[in-house]
């Protein structure tokens, strides 16, 4: 995992679907899980999909919280 692929979670938009412009950071876990059975994209948006997907399912959400806040 590059550590900056945390970051792109909490400030990367969904591109398409039914959660599209919600932050991948907030996708619901039922949508991540969905894209588990059934195949992430290619690229880079399958990539975080599949880590936010792990970090869910681990109950990891909160490794996220520090890259939320706003940066002096």
């Amino acid at each position: 995992m590059n550590p900056d692929d945390l970051q792109k979670l909490v400030t990367m938009t969904m591109p398409f679907g039914k959660h599209q412009g919600k932050l991948l950071a907030d996708l619901p876990g039922n949508y991540l899980n969905w894209f588990a059975r059934e195949g992430f994209p290619k690229g880079e948006i399958g990539r975080l999909l599949a880590l936010m997907q792990e970090i869910d399912h681990n109950g990891l959400g909160d490794l996220l919280k520090p890259l939320r806040q706003p940066r002096p």
